[in-house]
């Protein structure tokens, strides 16, 4: 009794000093931790600028030397003396195969996710699942190849033919799907971006749907509504927000997309109402002709990238604000 009186009496001296001494080395833990931490996430903001800076600074003799002009001008001739250069043809043949790519993607990739979460027998679910990551998984270079080797010359042959012959006369859809076809055309590109888009939103709108409260579902179904009625008014409502996210997300992919583009675009800068004619990207023009270019035109197209920089800024923040419209709606 004596002994554990007297170990008691030692441990109750050293008790202060000993906790004093492990949260003294908490602390400092928790110090370094939050340090390191904050500086993940400046150098973040760093890069960020770093990149912004160093485009500015690349593109500025370009910007000088055409201005405002360069945005509005379709020719192209980095060989002229002087050289012209204009990025309205990149422009246009970016923002139409990414606008074609989602017209198609999203009805279809909502469609897939839909059809998993609601409809799906269980042994078909996971067959579709894999096919959708394995999609997701392919080098863009290999949808490259494929469009350019498969792809194009099956459409040049088939769907083209039909569609200019059945839209031919017709006021406005006629200039839009006029020939002659072509395996390299707009119209190509943006159905190989809709491909690789696709799993995005599916896998997205998958995620989201499957956030919807049962009972919500079981209710609608309760008091007589169809698949249809139920996936209308409970599913989309609900899951609104997120799915758009995902469109989003997609739409930002699709304006930067660069290699499986420059294999079936055809590297056209003219401008073209038909959307089976050639055409070109930003990004597809700055793969084709950055490595063989020098001064001047160099210039113009890193002024080109912060074009790419500045539309895929805007949009990304155009799709924030529309978020947070709807989730302060849906809040009220």
């Amino acid at each position: 009794m004596a002994d554990m009186a007297v170990q008691s009496d030692v441990m109750a001296a050293s008790g202060p000093y000993d906790r004093a001494k492990a949260l003294s080395a908490f602390k400092l833990g928790d110090i370094t931790f939050y340090w390191i931490t904050r500086a993940c996430a400046i150098s973040v903001l760093l890069i960020l600028g770093g990149i912004i800076l160093s485009l500015i600074a690349g593109a500025w003799p370009a910007m000088k030397e055409y201005g405002f002009a360069f945005l509005s001008t379709q020719r192209w001739a980095p060989s002229a003396d002087p050289p012209v250069l204009g990025a309205l043809g990149p422009i246009y043949g970016t923002l139409i195969t990414s606008i074609i790519a989602m017209l198609i993607a999203i009805p279809v990739g909502i469609g897939i996710a839909i059809f998993l979460t609601e409809l799906c027998p269980q042994w078909l679910r996971r067959p579709i699942g894999i096919a959708i990551e394995l999609l997701a998984g392919i080098p863009s270079i290999i949808y490259g190849m494929w469009g350019f080797f498969v792809l194009g010359p099956f459409l040049a042959n088939t769907f083209q033919p039909f569609m200019i012959r059945l839209f031919d006369g017709v006021p406005l859809l006629g200039a839009v799907f006029g020939g002659p076809p072509s395996y390299l055309s707009l119209f190509n590109a943006a159905l190989i971006l809709a491909i690789m888009v696709l799993p995005f939103i599916t896998a997205i709108s998958v995620d989201v749907f499957k956030t919807v409260p049962p009972v919500l579902k079981e209710a609608a179904y309760g008091v007589g509504c169809t698949t249809w009625e139920v996936v209308r008014n409970v599913v989309i409502p609900y899951t609104r927000v997120g799915v758009i996210g995902g469109i989003m997300l997609a739409l930002g992919r699709a304006l930067g997309e660069t290699m499986a583009v420059t294999f079936i675009i055809g590297n056209s800068f003219r401008i073209s109402s038909s959307i089976f004619a050639p055409g070109t990207t930003i990004s597809a023009a700055i793969a084709s002709e950055f490595a063989e270019s020098d001064g001047l035109h160099q210039s113009g197209l890193i002024l080109l990238g912060l074009l790419l920089f500045v539309l895929t800024f805007i949009v990304l923040a155009c799709a924030r604000l529309m978020l947070m419209r709807l989730e302060k709606k849906a809040g009220n």
